[in-house]
């Protein structure tokens, strides 16, 4: 069995993996494109060694800032763990839908001759494009290259691949937006104080044409303050704004692309959620 859990920043989704694991026994696979990269750990929430109670984790702190890891190498690696893993339940936690879709369904990475260089275009309405078309992409509106190599892909490949994986069930958790606003802005906060602003001064101050750390939430922005381009308080906001607007694709991907179950978080008694999530998981699983 597969389970899949997924949803915005701020809903639980990490508590549930661990506790779904426990329970089935599983392991559990991460699907969030920033987790993969070691050192970016208070931006993106990672979780710590001591949460994971000796559950193995996989894709967490597998490539150097530096490097780059494509989709379809995600791709690539997650088919490989389920199918050394087959015997086992497995979990798959996180937000970045198009790596989700891309693992589990029958997503191809096809070459086509037919395209468009798009030079009547800026940079701005590329990348607003791009956004309307893949919600879910990180790429950076100035990287003009990789705006048009997205608005390039087959449209076909991606929304009618069928899912390879007929055990699958997903769970999305999810809470009302304006909660969900300020769990965003508390969360940003944290991150503040907690020390992000100094784990990204030292990963800039070794890794300055890291891509990732140039584009990524929480990251980007802080680069910008230590460039002296935005003031701190500026650089706070944007990440809520960016964080906020980031969720609201993250919605409009899951409910686009797949067939999720959604579930509203307990947050003052999360043990109810999860026993709703189990209960769903145990009438849908396939035996």
């Amino acid at each position: 069995m597969i389970v899949v859990i997924c949803g915005p920043t701020g809903v639980g989704k990490t508590k549930l993996s661990i506790d779904l694991a426990k329970k089935y026994n599983a392991i559990v696979i991460n699907a969030d494109s920033t987790q993969v990269y070691q050192d970016l750990n208070i931006g993106t929430a990672k979780i710590t060694e001591e949460e994971k109670e000796n559950i193995p984790h996989y894709l967490f702190d597998i490539k150097n800032i530096n490097e780059e890891y494509s989709i379809y190498e995600y791709q690539k690696d997650v088919r490989r763990i389920i199918e050394e893993n087959k015997d086992k339940n497995i979990i798959i936690v996180g937000g970045s839908g198009l790596y989700i879709k891309a693992a589990l369904y029958d997503y191809k990475f096809q070459n086509d001759n037919t395209t468009n260089n798009y030079e009547n275009y800026s940079n701005d309405e590329l990348f607003a494009m791009v956004l309307k078309k893949y919600p879910n992409s990180n790429v950076h509106k100035n990287n003009r290259i990789r705006l048009i190599r997205y608005l390039n892909k087959k449209d076909d490949v991606l929304h009618k691949s069928p899912l390879l994986y007929k055990d699958a069930i997903f769970i999305g958790l999810t809470t009302d937006r304006e909660n969900l606003y300020k769990i965003i802005n508390k969360r940003t906060d944290e991150m503040i104080n907690n020390g992000l602003i100094e784990e990204v001064r030292q990963l800039k101050n070794k890794n300055k044409y890291s891509k990732v750390l140039n584009t990524a939430i929480g990251y980007k922005e802080i680069i910008k303050y230590l460039n002296k381009e935005i003031f701190l308080d500026e650089a706070i906001e944007l990440i809520k704004k960016n964080s906020r607007h980031y969720a609201k694709r993250q919605y409009t991907w899951f409910n686009n692309q797949m067939d999720v179950k959604w579930f509203n978080t307990n947050y003052q008694n999360f043990n109810e959620t999860i026993c709703e999530v189990i209960k769903y998981i145990e009438a849908n699983k396939k035996n």
